[in-house]
């Protein structure tokens, strides 16, 4: 048998981009099952919250015109909803903290528990406007999903979980991760960055899987 074909996923959780991805990843793994395997990874874009604003959107009305910019980014695909307050009632000062519990919970139940309290957290961001850079917030939604936040909480006191979501950051610097989302196919080959299209990524899967072993390379 086949290995999958591996796709390194880079995102973070605080990214409108990423939560807009979220549908396509999802029709991904249903359309290809165990012919791929999507290896999800952290990437720090909005480590630190105030910076970036201050940054990035100073000139444009800061926090208020950040979240002008994620209304209208999801005004055009029909699936994909956020809170109308979002960014403007609660502000979240940090994406690591939710990357932190989500690599704790791969760490304790493995990948597939990891990947549902990601969706949970991302969710409860953009769809209930509650501020995941907030320790609580993440520990009451371990419990909300019948995890315990005594369980992960050890992994953060002893450094490990911490670790494991260092070597997803220095992974993405290694590679030149541009931003999020990111997805890496061929071992480095293939970088698709932003806002791609289904079809698009699709259509690259598609063509790794189908070329025969050892067929000559172009270049």
């Amino acid at each position: 048998m086949n290995k999958p074909l591996q796709v390194d996923y880079y995102s973070d959780m605080l990214c409108v981009w990423a939560w807009i991805a979220v549908p396509r990843l999802q029709e991904l793994q249903k359309q290809w099952g165990n012919q791929i395997h999507i290896c999800h990874h952290y990437v720090d874009v909005f480590g630190d919250l105030e910076k970036k604003i201050e940054k990035s959107w100073a000139s444009k009305n800061g926090y208020s015109g950040f979240a002008d910019h994620v209304q209208q980014s999801v005004a055009n695909f029909e699936e994909i909803h956020v809170h109308p307050e979002l960014w403007l009632s609660v502000r979240p000062t940090t994406s690591a903290n939710s990357h932190l519990v989500v690599k704790a919970v791969k760490l304790v139940h493995g990948q597939g528990m990891a990947e549902k309290i990601d969706f949970a957290i991302r969710r409860a961001f953009f769809l209930d406007n509650r501020d995941i850079s907030n320790m609580d917030c993440l520990f009451d939604l371990l419990q909300q999903n019948s995890l315990s936040p005594e369980e992960i909480q050890s992994l953060l006191q002893d450094g490990t979980a911490i670790a494991a979501l260092m070597s997803d950051y220095r992974k993405a610097r290694s590679e030149s991760i541009k931003g999020s989302p990111t997805y890496v196919l061929d071992g480095g080959r293939q970088m698709l960055f932003g806002n791609v299209g289904y079809r698009v990524i699709h259509a690259n899967i598609e063509e790794l899987l189908r070329k025969p072993k050892g067929e000559a390379s172009w270049c």
